[in-house]
């Protein structure tokens, strides 16, 4: 009798063993620095940040006829979620909180005066100034005191992350800091304090160049 014989599995050649072996490196050096599993990797290629910027152009000037009065700090926390119909949020769909802090400034234009605004008795004792009402300046998001604080996506935002880079991604939630920000101000008095201290700044300012009396009043 003859025993069967038996095919010996085929072996690879070298080549593709070293193929395949760096190809399995490339790819677990890819998932750590993606999926930042290895904290200290960046480090083994001496990665460097250079400002390559160029130069500001200066667009425009104007000139600023307007007194700051006063401003004020405020930090809002911004829920936004956004859903796509017919899906799961675990598939599609995106939900993010942040933290958004900012300031808003308080003015009263002393450009527009004119000579009816501006009254003075005959013997410069007594003052009569007339301005407009205080106004609220645009709101100023400070990114460095702004934040993600979780960022919640579905699998297929996930798996578009990771083949591009979205340099908008938090612009909607920014935005959205703005607008509640600016509306926190309108609410928060912040015109009434920028009058009470331009009156105080007018009759101070008045009182040293011989004022006995000023009166300062506000109507559009």
């Amino acid at each position: 009798m003859t025993a069967p014989v038996k095919r010996l599995p085929a072996r690879l050649p070298g080549w593709a063993k070293v193929l395949g072996a760096v190809v399995l490196l490339f790819a677990v050096l890819f998932a750590g620095i993606r999926l930042s599993v290895l904290p200290g990797l960046k480090d083994v290629f001496g990665t460097e940040t250079r400002d390559r910027s160029g130069p500001a152009l200066l667009e425009s000037v104007r000139d600023i006829s307007r007194y700051e009065a006063a401003s004020g700090s405020f930090q809002v926390v911004v829920d936004l979620e956004k859903d796509t119909k017919f899906l799961p949020d675990a598939v599609r769909g995106s939900r993010t909180l942040y933290v958004g802090a900012g300031t808003v400034d308080a003015y009263v234009d002393l450009g527009s005066l004119d000579g009816d605004d501006v009254r003075v008795d005959e013997d410069r004792t007594s003052a009569t100034l007339r301005l407009p009402h205080a106004r609220l300046g645009t709101p100023a998001l400070d990114p460095g005191r702004s934040y993600a604080v979780s960022k919640q996506r579905g699998l297929l935002d996930r798996l578009g992350d990771l083949f591009s880079d979205n340099p908008n991604s938090e612009q909607a939630v920014q935005q959205l800091a703005v607008r509640h920000i600016g509306d926190a101000a309108k609410e928060s008095g912040l015109t009434a304090r920028a009058e009470s201290n331009t009156t105080e700044m007018l009759e101070g300012l008045l009182r040293s160049l011989g004022f006995e009396r000023v009166r300062v009043t506000y109507g559009d």
